[in-house]
């Protein structure tokens, strides 16, 4: 009899192949999903970090940061009310032109001048629980918490 060249795998291979990856997929999927408040906590601090710069962007352009009744929806709108901006960007300070809600879909909160850092403003997110106050993944996570390279807050 006459062996044929055959191209390609065989069923066991496959199987193999297949079994190999399942356990794989669930090693990662373990690691990944056995910590989702983590990375909703790390998100709600890059987007703190990212909100923090646009502040910082308007103020250079106009002197001061938005009040608190202005809110962050003077990074997105030209301020109607309090000192209206005479500098504001025209399409505003925000990539997509609309204010990030944080991770547990929650409007961040902004103070300016704030209680933590009176100079500037106070940018935060009350975590899981929507409630100020609270520990673990209900804790506050707020701009206060973010250290630039040389220890100080920024």
């Amino acid at each position: 009899m006459e062996r044929m060249d055959r191209k390609g795998f065989t069923l066991i291979e496959l199987l193999v192949v297949i079994v190999i990856l399942s356990i794989l997929a669930t090693f990662v999927g373990i690691r990944i999903m056995g910590k989702p408040e983590e990375a909703r906590r790390t998100q709600a601090q890059i987007q703190i970090q990212a909100l923090e710069n646009a502040l910082k962007m308007y103020r250079l352009d106009n002197g001061a940061y938005p009040s608190t009744e202005q809110g962050l929806r003077a990074l997105v709108e030209k301020p109607t009310v309090g000192t209206v901006p005479r500098n504001w960007r025209e399409g505003g300070y925000l990539e997509k032109r609309q204010v990030p809600k944080d991770p547990w879909k929650n409007e961040y909160m902004y103070l300016c001048p704030g209680v933590r850092n009176p100079d500037g403003f106070d940018l935060f997110s009350y975590g899981a629980d929507g409630q100020p106050g609270g520990e673990g993944d209900d804790a506050d996570i707020g701009n206060w918490e973010t250290e630039d390279e040389t220890g100080g807050q920024q």
